[in-house]
């Protein structure tokens, strides 16, 4: 596949373009984009980018890190801190994300949606307010392995490291995860099935793949 060196900013304003005139297939009045990778990879600073990219063009838009929808610890951890199948499998409550995100943007929903559940750190419930966000808003959920859960998007962006700059970002506490992400890489094929796909092993100097399909 061709890539085309490109900024982030430039980036964002192609993405937030497309979205002006994107229209979802189900319906919904709420665009849905995805931000997947790895955290080494910061898809959230590509969000955050898109969300201002949109908000100087007249549209609004919220921001969701999967990061405040982790399952409890007791859960999640139940087969101890390291453990690469429940790392895969368990640690992101994605009903949760059905049910406060996902759910409330549906057609006929209410647009009220819970921005976080769960503080990462605390693992407490972080009793954050619902938020509205009006028809026409986009919903930018960024987090790692979002394109294995059949989440309704209606544009998806995958910003992809080699496994080696993988490793090199990732701190080393954390290799152990770097299972996970090769798994997901054979299992989904999230560089093939993104609508977007963003290389970004120099962070300086990222390169796309125009929109896919």
């Amino acid at each position: 596949m061709r890539l085309e060196a490109i900024t982030w900013e430039r980036l964002a304003d192609r993405l937030a373009e497309r979205l002006l005139d994107l229209k979802p297939a189900d319906g919904s009045p709420w665009p849905r984009v995805a931000l997947d990778g790895a955290p080494a990879a910061r898809p959230q600073d590509l969000a955050e980018l898109l969300a201002e990219a949109l908000r100087i063009r007249g549209r609004p838009s919220r921001v969701v890190g999967t990061h405040g929808f982790l399952r409890p610890a007791s859960l999640r951890l139940e087969y101890g801190r390291e453990d690469v199948e429940a790392y895969y499998n368990g640690w992101f409550d994605t009903n949760a994300l059905w049910r406060e995100v996902f759910g409330p943007l549906e057609p006929g929903g209410d647009g009220r949606i819970l921005p976080d559940l769960r503080d990462p750190v605390t693992d407490r419930a972080t009793r954050s307010p619902y938020v509205h966000l009006p028809p026409g808003g986009v919903l930018l959920l960024h987090g790692p392995l979002l394109l294995r859960h059949w989440f309704p998007f209606d544009l998806s962006v995958h910003v992809l490291l080699s496994p080696a700059a993988l490793r090199r970002r990732t701190p080393e506490t954390d290799h152990w995860t770097l299972p996970a992400y090769a798994r997901y890489e054979q299992e989904t094929d999230p560089a093939g099935t993104a609508d977007v796909l963003v290389r970004a092993d120099d962070p300086r100097h990222p390169a796309w793949s125009g929109f896919q399909g």
